[in-house]
C-alpha cells in the first residue's frame, strides 16, 4: 500500500506542475494576445474548484471525485463547449475533516476565476464550506453529500427550508438511504432484530437515525444502539455490549476504514451476523480491510451500479482511456455528472459575461433549471437542490468484492 500512495503522490505533484506550467504559458499567450492588438482568439479562464479528501483514509474516493471533473472538463475544452472560455480545474484537498474543508473554501472563494465548485465527500465538511461559497454566489453541486439538512435544514423533517440556494447534488439522500436498507433488511433478508453503530459524525448519526426509524415503523426491533469514536481501531468493548443483546445484523453509520475493522473484530468474537452500512462504506478498501470475514457485508449506494448502465459505458470507458493514477471509485459518475451540470449552465452564464464573478449568479439560477440524461440517470434538481433520482442500490460482499443484489427506486410509503 505504501508503494502506491507514494505512487500516487509522484503521479500527483507531476500532474500539478504540467498543470502549473499549462496555466503560465496559458496567462502568458493571453497577455500577448492582448497586447499585441488582440488577435481576436483570446480566451478567458473560469475554474471548476475540486474539494474533496485527495489525501488520508477517504483519498480513494476523493481522488475519484477530482478526476472525474477533469476529464469532463477537458471534454468540454476540446469541444469548445463554452466559446471564448477555457475551463480549468483548481482541486482542494480537504482531507475529509471539516476544519480544512473550511480552509479549502476559503481559499476557492477567494479565486476571482473559480464558478463553481464539485464537493464535498463528507457532509460535516460541506457543513463548513456551504457558508463560505454562498456569500460569493459560488456554486456548488455535490456527487456525495447525503445529510438531508444540507437542502432542507436543521428540522428537514418536520418544516423543510433550503439553507443554500447556491447549493445543489447529484446523490441522493440518509432520508432515502437509511429507509432503502431497513427495508431491505426487514423485507427482504426477513431480518428482525439489529443492533446499531454510528462514529458520532453527521454522515453516520444521520443515517442510523433514518434507519432505525423506518426499521422500527416496519415492525422490527432495535436491540442494542452503540456509538464509537472515528479515530478508534479497537472495537472490543462495543462488541460486547452488543453480542448478548443477539442482533440478527449490525448496522453502522460510518466509513470504510472504521467498517472493515469493526466487520473483522466482531466476527472474530462470536458476533456472526453480517455488518451493514451506507455508501461510506461501498469501496473495495472495505472488503481489504474486513478480510475473509467480510464475506456477506452488506452496503447501500446512491443510484444504479455505474457499470452496468448503458448511459455509463462511455465514461468507464473514456475514464478508462485518460488513464488517470486512480480509478473512479463509488462517486466518479455523480463528480463527472456534477461538473456537467455546471458546465451546462456555463453555456448559458458565460455566453456574454464580461467575467467570472459577474457570472455567478446567472450559474446558480440556470444550475436550477439543469435537466439532462447523465452518466449516473437523470440529472435534474428539485426545489431544494436535491437530485430528484430516489434510485439505490443494495450491494454483497461476495467472492471477495461488493456485487449488486437490488436496485430499486424508492417509493415513499
Amino acid at each position: 500500500m505504501g508503494g502506491t500512495v507514494h505512487q500516487r503522490s509522484v503521479v500527483r505533484v507531476g500532474a500539478s506542475l504540467i498543470v502549473a506550467s499549462l496555466a503560465l504559458t496559458a496567462c502568458g499567450s493571453r497577455s500577448d494576445d492582448n497586447g499585441g492588438g488582440g488577435s481576436g482568439d483570446a480566451t478567458k479562464t473560469a475554474k471548476i474548484g475540486v474539494i474533496a479528501p485527495l489525501s488520508g483514509d477517504l483519498s480513494a474516493l476523493g481522488l475519484g471525485i477530482q478526476h472525474s471533473v477533469e476529464l469532463a472538463v477537458k471534454q468540454a475544452n476540446d469541444s469548445n463547449a463554452i466559446p471564448g472560455w477555457k475551463l480549468e480545474v483548481s482541486a482542494q484537498d480537504d482531507e475529509g475533516k471539516a476544519d480544512v474543508g473550511k480552509n479549502a473554501a476559503t481559499a476557492v472563494s477567494s479565486d476571482a476565476d473559480v464558478i463553481g465548485v464539485v464537493g464535498t465527500l463528507n457532509t460535516d465538511v460541506a457543513q463548513q464550506v456551504q457558508p463560505i461559497l454562498a456569500p460569493k454566489n459560488i456554486a456548488q453541486v455535490s456527487p456525495a453529500n447525503t445529510g438531508p439538512g444540507l437542502t432542507q435544514g436543521a428540522d428537514w423533517q418536520k418544516s423543510p427550508k433550503r439553507p443554500y440556494p447556491t447549493y445543489f447534488r447529484t446523490c441522493t439522500t440518509d432520508a432515502v438511504q437509511g429507509p432503502f436498507a431497513a427495508r431491505y433488511l426487514y423485507e427482504t433478508a426477513k431480518i428482525t432484530k439489529v443492533a446499531t453503530i454510528h462514529d458520532k459524525r453527521a454522515y453516520g448519526q444521520g443515517l442510523v437515525g433514518t434507519f432505525t426509524e423506518e426499521f422500527k415503523k416496519l415492525g422490527g426491533q432495535v436491540v442494542a444502539a452503540e456509538t464509537i469514536n472515528e479515530d478508534e481501531n479497537n472495537f472490543q468493548a462495543v462488541v460486547s455490549a452488543i453480542k448478548p443483546s443477539a442482533p440478527q445484523a449490525l448496522y453502522y453509520g460510518g466509513q470504510y476504514p472504521q467498517a472493515g475493522p469493526l466487520s473483522q473484530q466482531m466476527k472474530a468474537a462470536g458476533l456472526n451476523i453480517p455488518l451493514m452500512g451506507g455508501d461510506g462504506i461501498y469501496d473495495p478498501e472495505f472488503v481489504k480491510l474486513s478480510g475473509k470475514t467480510g464475506e456477506g457485508d452488506l452496503a447501500t449506494s446512491v443510484g444504479a451500479p455505474v457499470d452496468t448502465l448503458p448511459s455509463a459505458k462511455k465514461f468507464v470507458a473514456d475514464y478508462e482511456a485518460a488513464k488517470f493514477a486512480d480509478p473512479y471509485a463509488a462517486y466518479g459518475g455523480y463528480s463527472y455528472d456534477a461538473a456537467n451540470a455546471i458546465i451546462a449552465a456555463l453555456k448559458v452564464s458565460l455566453k456574454d459575461a464580461e467575467s467570472v464573478e459577474a457570472a455567478r449568479p446567472k450559474t446558480v439560477e440556470e444550475l436550477a433549471k439543469v435537466s439532462f440524461e447523465g452518466v449516473t440517470g437523470k440529472v435534474a434538481f428539485d426545489q431544494y437542490g436535491d437530485t430528484t433520482s430516489k434510485v439505490l442500490t443494495v450491494y454483497k460482499v461476495t467472492g471477495g468484492k461488493f456485487t449488486a443484489v437490488q436496485t430499486k427506486d424508492f417509493e415513499a410509503k
